[in-house]
């Protein structure tokens, strides 16, 4: 008898963790790999939990797939490691009536786009042919947090084989998925495409997976399934640690129950013990039938206001007239007095913007977000942060965004950031958990209300998001196709990093004519031959023409001279950019706040009414 035809009459009981189990015994390299190394520790769990009360058992195979076994070298190796799981399941389970589970776990997690649909589809063909061919009693796929992965490969799976499936996703909070999907919506497109059982399984322990079933009927077509976890790990002398809570499971199974779930397990944390409460909780009950779902209120997030702004967007401003913003560098160093003094003055000049690096070449200056606050507040301009992907992990980015939101900081530059090691602190690491096209997409995530994760923030931010875009390339035909790829991700407008060539402009208006989303020109006056040499030769993402170069090496001597001459080069440059573009970006080169002061009045002498050529 097929364990789906058991579970009519029955609530059947399924396994618990095996990676932690594992990793509580000392084993945190491949775990997938010790099917081969050490098969009679992995047969040993097996029997454990099948006498403990377990129906079913899963496969140690959850990341035993093309894509995940490469981080190991192990990637020719998926044949081979998941025979061998199945083999060791099934001696487990020789003298019990235990079924066994192939297992295969989820790719994507936070940032789905890091892995395509294609890579996953022929990862998990040849994992689902390898546990087939050993003749699994059913497929479970878990641990999806990304619902268009799970749905892809379930489709996959329907049409290779005709053994049960359990289709189970992750949840980020209660009655939620990542993306703010609601959990009965995604078990309702999962039954749809023939899963026969719909759950959910770790990241929640039993208490919110409770909270989050109570929302969700019976379904007609599908079975429902529960594997919590444990419960949230600590981390302690490098190791992950969970409670020693198994009682608690005892309690939770008949509210398990009580939801209409007709399988449960466990997940991380979770043994041998917890699963034996939850069998000798429910051996002598029967399944729901019949379930009420109490109404919902209204979800918080469709009645949020959005948040005010006290100023029109740069976007905004910049496709209506010429516009002048300008970086001044947060200092090295805690004397912030000559700061302020520039932010006073160009405010004086006129500018639209102040805008603050975000520790740039990876050397630590004072925090832009607190000079942007005060900028804003003491002085009345407008701050432009920076937020670089290098310094801060996915945590550390939505907090910073959510305390730049709090502060009333609404203008944000999202870019990657130079590497650690070319800055102060080579040692330092460089975090990179998202790139610029994610962060991208994260603000505007958090525009509509939503965390990274998908919970509501309560209520809507309202950035504006610039992107970075670096002209300074032999392709620019590339570049710009990167520079569409961001504004699919969400940029509402473009900063350049320093251009020095007036032939580069025109080719830069040539190639983005086409796209309505406004670009800043950027253009730093050099200061003296070294500045213009370092600069070409030192600093990635620029190029500096060998003719100005040539002009610069003129007063190599001369510094005064020089930088007259570094402001003759850039207003040369000013005068075709206005022609062509009504964002103009104007670079500081070391607190000289006078050399930008100069230039932004410059501009807008120049540029007057709206002066940019149309096609």
């Amino acid at each position: 008898m097929s364990f789906l035809t058991k579970m009519k009459n029955q609530i059947l009981i399924a396994d618990g963790a095996m990676g932690t189990l594992l990793y509580s015994y000392g084993k945190d390299s491949c775990l997938e790999e010790l099917n081969l190394s050490h098969s009679s520790q992995i047969e040993k769990i097996h029997r454990a939990y099948i006498e403990a009360g377990a129906d079913l058992i899963q496969t140690n195979t959850y990341a035993a797939n093309y894509l995940k076994l490469q981080r190991y070298g192990l990637e020719d190796s998926v044949k081979e490691i998941n025979s061998a799981a199945v083999r060791i399941a099934k001696q487990a389970a020789k003298n019990s009536n235990a079924h066994i589970l192939g297992t295969i776990g989820g790719n994507r997690g936070i940032k789905p786009q890091a892995i395509t649909l294609e890579e996953i589809k022929r990862s998990f063909r040849e994992q689902l042919y390898c546990l087939l061919l050993e003749g699994v009693d059913g497929i479970l796929l878990e641990t999806f947090y990304d619902l268009e992965e799970l749905k892809t490969v379930l489709s996959i799976a329907k049409k290779e084989t005709n053994i049960p499936i359990i289709a189970q996703v992750s949840a980020h909070e209660i009655g939620y998925l990542q993306n703010r999907i609601p959990i009965i919506e995604a078990f309702k497109e999962l039954e749809q495409i023939g899963a026969d059982v719909v759950g959910l399984n770790c990241r929640l322990g039993p208490h919110h997976m409770i909270a989050s079933l109570k929302e969700v009927p019976l379904l007609k077509n599908a079975y429902l399934s529960a594997y919590p976890n444990a419960s949230l790990p600590s981390y302690n002398d490098g190791v992950f640690e969970y409670k020693d809570n198994a009682e608690y499971f005892r309690q939770s199974a008949v509210e398990f129950r009580n939801q209409g779930v007709r399988l449960l397990g466990g997940c991380c944390g979770t043994t041998p013990e917890h699963i034996k409460n939850f069998a000798e909780s429910l051996k002598d009950c029967e399944p729901i039938t019949e379930k009420t779902i109490a109404a919902k209120q209204a979800d918080s997030i469709t009645i949020a206001k959005k948040q005010r702004r006290d100023k029109e967007p740069l976007e905004n401003i910049v496709k209506e007239r010429p516009s002048v913003i300008v970086e001044l560098d947060p200092p090295r160093k805690l004397d912030t007095k000559r700061f302020f003094e520039g932010a006073q003055k160009l405010k004086e000049a006129g500018i639209d913007a102040i805008t603050l690096a975000d520790n740039s070449l990876a050397s630590p200056r004072i925090c832009n977000s607190a000079l942007g606050s005060m900028t804003k507040n003491q002085i009345g301009i407008r701050p432009l942060i920076h937020i670089a992907c290098r310094d801060r992990n996915m945590i550390g980015l939505q907090s910073h965004l959510m305390g730049l939101h709090t502060l009333g900081l609404n203008d944000i530059l999202a870019i990657t950031g130079d590497p650690a090691r070319v800055g102060d602190f080579p040692g330092a690491s460089s975090v990179y958990d998202m790139t610029s096209l994610d962060l991208i997409s994260m603000i505007k995530q958090l525009n509509e209300g939503l965390s990274l994760s998908g919970k509501d923030l309560g209520e809507k931010t309202n950035f504006s998001v610039a992107a970075a875009f670096n002209p300074n390339v032999r392709q620019v035909d590339k570049a710009v196709k990167r520079l569409e790829k961001k504004i699919e991700a969400g940029a509402d407008y473009f900063i350049t990093q320093p251009v020095y060539s007036e032939e580069k402009i025109i080719e830069l208006y040539e190639a983005t004519k086409h796209i309505k989303t406004p670009i800043y020109i950027g253009l730093m006056p050099l200061t003296s031959s070294n500045n213009a040499e370092f600069l070409h030769n030192e600093v990635p993402g620029i190029k500096i023409a060998d003719s100005i170069r040539n002009t610069m090496a003129q007063y190599k001597d001369n510094p005064v001279q020089a930088a007259r001459e570094g402001i003759k080069i850039t207003k040369s440059l000013i005068d075709v950019a206005s022609q062509y573009f009504n964002g103009i970006y104007l670079i500081t080169p070391f607190l000289r706040y006078e050399l930008s002061v100069e230039l932004a009045l410059y501009t807008h002498e120049i540029t007057g009414p709206l002066r940019r050529i149309t096609t």
